[in-house]
């Protein structure tokens, strides 16, 4: 098990006040909007979430570099636990021609409003129980949507993840190293529901049979 931050580069871009989400905002009211994973959540105001999440290209250097370090070919078919609107997923079809690609998500809104190039290899699922059979996918991945899951939920989707993979895995959640990083996560975070510390998550990934690699976002 191997910790690579591939969404870092991306992370750092956007500034974020953190004393501002829990001082000017009902915090515990946006939590509620946003757990409802529907247009506040992604494309209404930016205390309950995204603030607008449309395409841009930011995904492409993070599937450009997780086809190069994974080395994915043309003929695999991959996996987004948690994929949203799907535009990693289009991405990895700009990154490897002739890919395929199959994505799952919780948010009836997020696949409505997916890249239309893909839509069609979205649906509409929850991780704790993949519809997928053993050893479906060549590569299977997972941004920022485990740490939504609460602990019971937690072990079940990653051995859902070991399940469906032949070998090649990657989940990226939200964690801390330092007590600064926790109070930043804290005061920022909508949806989440594991504050594990880096070693936690490692620890607990193991013991649920996961093998495969590990990636953090950290609020510093």
């Amino acid at each position: 098990m191997k910790v690579i931050n591939f969404l870092t580069k991306n992370h750092i871009k956007t500034e974020r006040d953190y004393v501002l989400r829990v001082v000017e905002y009902d915090k515990a009211a946006c939590a509620e909007v946003a757990g409802k994973w529907g247009e506040d959540y992604w494309d209404g105001d930016r205390k309950y979430g995204y603030g607008g999440y449309s395409y841009d290209g930011r995904w492409l250097s993070v599937a450009t570099d997780m086809t190069e370090h994974y080395n994915l070919k043309s003929d695999d078919h991959v996996l987004d636990v948690g994929c949203g609107k799907g535009h990693l997923l289009y991405e990895f079809t700009q990154a490897v021609p002739g890919i395929s690609v199959s994505g799952l998500d919780i948010s009836e809104y997020g696949i409505t409003h997916a890249k239309k190039e893909i839509q069609s290899n979205l649906q509409l699922g929850n991780c704790i129980e993949l519809p997928y059979p053993d050893d479906s996918f060549d590569f299977v991945f997972s941004l920022n949507t485990f740490h939504n899951l609460k602990i019971f939920e937690l072990k079940a989707a990653l051995k859902e993840i070991q399940r469906v993979s032949r070998g090649r895995s990657y989940l990226c959640v939200e964690s801390y190293r330092n007590e600064s990083e926790k109070v930043n996560l804290l005061y920022w975070q909508l949806t989440c529901n594991s504050f594990y510390s880096v070693e936690e998550w490692q620890w607990l990934a193991a013991d649920c049979g996961y093998t495969g690699d590990l990636g953090f976002i950290f609020f510093e």
